[in-house]
């Protein structure tokens, strides 16, 4: 659950970054892409950090 919300924030992200800097559909596209990837994995290191603390306790 982690994972698909970071990847929809990314998206988010990234398609504002790329219309903010005047690019073009296949811009916002790419940078869409390119973010949501990035945040992608950092919530999969997330969600690993929080399963292993929370199976600790």
């Amino acid at each position: 659950m982690i994972v698909l919300l970071f990847a929809i924030v990314g998206a988010l992200l990234g398609g504002y970054t790329a219309r903010k800097r005047n690019g073009n559909r296949k811009d916002i596209a790419q940078y869409a892409a390119g973010y949501a990837m990035a945040f992608i994995i950092v919530g999969m290191i997330l969600t690993v950090i929080v399963h292993r603390t929370l199976a600790g306790a």
